[in-house]
């Protein structure tokens, strides 16, 4: 963290934390317990390059808790008031895994995904205190925030003193990895755009087999209907209405099939924003492009029932019993 910081112009600030996800760890009082915390090592600076970090009620962790390896604690928003249910955590005492804590300070709740509030399962306590405690730990994770504008060059810095640190040779793979927020939402975009592939490749499968469907219908309603047909064609109806009729019987069949899946996407939707308060709305061009592809199957695969009830003979229709 310190050649980075000294070896990298383009670099503001840099932490470093550390954490044991091998092992499970909790957090109690004499008023409640927290299993599963997100439990790490964190330096004075966290905060500062942590933007979700921010200090709600006491303190932060400082330099001469760091230093001295104090036995002290910050808790995220969600687990003081279950382990302090009459509130004021600051001044207390907790207990990690068999090792008494003081609570110095609680951590603001980050914003999640979706604008909603994530739930703070965090608690935070000095980097070499968890060290002193956790001497097998080794996930030691570095966070770097770079001066405005120079995002790339703190990038390639950072990896040629990594590099150098780490001893890689000069045509050997990196044997760490930095990942930027630009990056990450990259990856984001990739995995929707994965998913929207896929659910288009499913999507039109469904209306493949859907379409096939209404085609047998048609046919079949074709063949229940032929003396109609054959009278329609006695009194003067030509070809183009036979086939508008049954095209038109087809597209209505899916159209409202099309009508109804919006009624419940829309339900789904409501459903989502007002029981889990998350933002969210069928835009216009959607419902648009549902109706379109809903009422194109049918008029796709009712044109050979058509164009077979069009091309039926009126004599032989007309004696079909």
């Amino acid at each position: 963290m310190q050649a980075i910081q000294e070896g990298s112009p383009a670099v503001k600030n840099v932490t470093v934390w550390i954490t044991w996800w091998e092992q499970t760890h909790s957090v109690r009082t004499k008023g409640g317990e927290v299993t599963a915390i997100d439990f790490r090592g964190v330096q004075p600076n966290f905060g500062q390059v942590y933007a979700n970090a921010a200090t709600l009620e006491g303190r932060f962790i400082s330099e001469g808790d760091d230093l001295h390896r104090e036995n002290v604690v910050m808790l995220g928003e969600n687990v003081a008031p279950v382990l302090f249910p009459e509130g004021h955590s600051v001044g207390k005492d907790v207990l990690i895994d068999g090792s008494d804590f003081l609570v110095i300070g609680v951590v603001e709740k980050p914003k999640g995904v979706f604008g909603t509030d994530d739930e703070d399962r965090r608690v935070l306590i000095p980097y070499n205190t968890f060290r002193k405690i956790y001497p097998g730990a080794y996930e030691n994770a570095i966070r770097m925030q770079a001066y405005a504008g120079l995002l790339d060059q703190a990038a390639d810095q950072a990896t040629e003193v990594l590099r150098r640190r780490r001893n890689v040779p000069y045509n050997g793979k990196n044997n760490f990895s930095i990942q930027t927020a630009q990056q990450q939402v990259e990856e984001f975009h990739n995995i929707v755009g994965t998913v929207a592939v896929a659910t288009v490749v499913l999507s039109s499968i469904g209306l493949l087999i859907g379409g096939v469907g209404v085609m047998n219908i048609m046919l079949v309603s074709v063949t229940e209907r032929t003396r109609e047909i054959g009278i329609r064609k006695a009194i003067g109806a030509r070809r183009g209405d036979i086939t508008w009729q049954f095209l038109l019987e087809a597209m209505a069949l899916t159209g409202a099939g099309g009508v109804i899946a919006l009624v419940l996407v829309n339900g789904l939707v409501l459903l989502v924003r007002y029981g889990l308060k998350w933002p969210g709305s069928v835009p216009a061009w959607a419902v648009a492009a549902g109706l379109v592809v809903s009422i194109g199957v049918g008029l796709i695969f009712g044109v050979w029932p058509a164009m077979k009830a069009a091309k039926l003979d009126p004599v032989e229709a007309l004696r079909y019993e």
